[in-house]
């Protein structure tokens, strides 16, 4: 029967250092979550009356408005999981599962954001010269507003995705998801 490998020493100043980057990896979530969410909330109410056009009437405002909701929640589940790490000092999942399960899905969930924000920019873009912004303009703002948003929403997880991609890096090489 084989017990158990001692744990591995840390001094003070490594533990610290480990609580700032994962302090620094929730606020780049918070950050996510705060933008995809306010995204999907402009896009949710960017209709303005029976015959105004409505998000719902195109295919890429709908992508737009799913894919930040689906970043929202994701970033939200990935804060609690933050905290989680940030307070008991470990991951929820096994070390290798939750390293490679935030990395993984920072990536997928980035470029989905990514791609839903391109497509929605242009549409957009489109309809600057013909009827749909000349007769209701706010349907255009708010759109771009939302466009915008999930942008910098985008822009958060990127940031989230290079420090997750920074562990993925340091538990190949240390066997530890930080390099000290």
């Amino acid at each position: 029967m084989r017990s158990p490998p001692p744990p591995h020493f840390q001094s003070t100043v490594s533990v610290q250092k480990l609580r700032r980057f994962n302090t620094l990896i929730l606020v780049f979530r918070l950050c996510s979550f705060c933008f995809s969410l306010a995204a999907a909330i402009f896009m949710f109410t960017n209709s303005h009356g029976s015959h105004s056009p409505s998000w719902r009437d195109f295919e890429a405002l709908r992508f737009v408005m799913a894919a930040n909701a689906i970043v929202a929640v994701y970033s939200f589940a990935e804060m609690g999981v933050s905290i989680w790490e940030i307070l008991k000092g470990n991951t929820l999942f096994p070390e290798t599962v939750q390293v490679w399960f935030d990395f993984g899905h920072d990536q997928v969930f980035a470029y989905l954001l990514l791609s839903a924000e391109a497509a929605g920019t242009a549409l957009v873009w489109t309809f600057r010269g013909g009827e749909i912004c000349t007769a209701v303009n706010t349907f255009c703002v708010q759109s771009y507003i939302s466009i915008g948003l999930g942008f910098a929403g985008f822009f958060f997880l990127g940031f989230s995705s290079l420090l997750s991609g920074f562990r993925v890096v340091a538990f190949i090489i240390n066997g530890s998801r930080f390099h000290l």
